[in-house]
């Protein structure tokens, strides 16, 4: 990873040979990025789509943590708790850029070294090149936070095998290189200690590099691709998690009794249990969309009613704000979350409506 000094920017852009760099710039907050941050992105590849010197884009995370922590959660918390409106532009103009990534017409390259964690993700794993390491541990804990996996995730974790992008988005558990490989967030691993060098062999690629070069380049420092985790635990993820009510996973979970069941279900009874409703239905409206824009715009309907929710404030005071992590959910229990309670979630947001030009 890059090293990072107290006198630069949180975010540093520029050309480097051929590639524009774009470095996250936060290690002590692993990166995590601010409304600025996102802004400065959008500009950088506006400049980078329009150079012609420019063949390719790489974003990279400084420090030896990660790539990125997410988005400034205790930011948004705090504009919550003063019924400010930072949520809703925060997220309208990352999840358009999200959408960009998904699109961008020059090779995008991600280095998802070390954490990686709900923006991180849309940050990197909508891009074309996404190379993972065997320090990567990459999650979507939004739940914990009374939140849900969002910045797309809903897209990409409802095309995972079977039903392990569920049991990813509902537990929120990490996934290592392999994992994130075998989930469709990834597309190949590279040692650590290859990086500098990939890094260099990528900025030197030219003007002219294209998808084919740029994939050629990086499986010449491809380690051998390890089993991913999951794998051998998919059929019962897959039994477990097909159902499309939270009840009904959790009482499957219940009735199995296995060690693994018994260790899922904890993890889930820790979470919002409006996070868990609201998630669930998200990425089984989300296997049915046909875009990314479309998952990110129902998304962005979800964000806005969970800013103005309790349970956001809550989770967030819990895991980051007190760290206590007790959080006190609104309602305590799946089986007191109503359908009234999760409409707004779902409602048209009218003139806030996320629109892709």
């Amino acid at each position: 990873m890059m090293v990072a000094t107290s006198n630069e920017p949180d975010l540093i852009t520029r050309r480097e040979g051929s590639a524009g760099i774009v470095r996250l710039n936060r290690p002590r907050a692993i990166n995590a990025v601010t409304l600025d941050m996102f802004r400065g992105i959008h500009k950088a590849l506006d400049e980078f789509e329009a150079d012609p010197e420019v063949g390719l884009i790489l974003i990279e995370g400084a420090g030896e943590r990660g790539l990125c922590a997410g988005g400034d959660i205790r930011s948004l918390w705090e504009s919550a708790n003063a019924g400010g409106d930072l949520g809703r532009v925060m997220w309208r103009e990352e999840y358009l850029l999200n959408a960009r990534i998904a699109k961008f017409p020059k090779p995008y390259v991600a280095f998802m070294d070390g954490i990686v964690m709900g923006g991180g993700v849309g940050l990197s794993a909508h891009g074309a090149h996404r190379v993972v390491t065997e320090r990567t541990r990459l999650s979507m804990p939004e739940v914990g936070l009374g939140f849900f996996p969002d910045v797309g995730g809903t897209w990409l974790l409802s095309r995972a095998p079977g039903e392990v992008g569920t049991y990813f988005g509902l537990t929120g558990q990490n996934m290592n290189g392999a994992d994130a490989i075998y989930a469709g967030l990834a597309d190949v691993s590279v040692p650590s200690r290859k990086l500098a060098a990939l890094r260099e062999t990528l900025v030197d690629l030219g003007a002219r590099a294209d998808s084919a070069r740029v994939r050629a380049a990086i499986a010449g420092f491809a380690a051998d691709e390890s089993a991913s985790s999951v794998t051998a635990i998919r059929p019962r993820i897959d039994a477990w998690f097909a159902h499309g009510r939270m009840a009904d996973i959790l009482t499957t979970l219940q009735r199995d009794g296995s060690e693994l069941a018994r260790s899922i279900l904890k993890v889930l009874n820790e979470k919002s249990p409006r996070g868990l409703v609201v998630t669930l239905k998200l990425l089984r409206l989300a296997r049915a969309s046909a875009t990314l824009e479309e998952c990110l715009a129902r998304e962005y309907r979800a964000a806005l009613a969970v800013f103005a929710s309790d349970d956001f404030r809550e989770g967030v005071r819990a895991a980051i704000i007190d760290k206590d992590r007790n959080p006190k959910w609104s309602p305590a229990a799946i089986g007191d979350v109503t359908p009234e309670m999760i409409a707004p979630y779902f409602a048209n947001a009218g003139a806030d409506e996320l629109v892709f030009s």
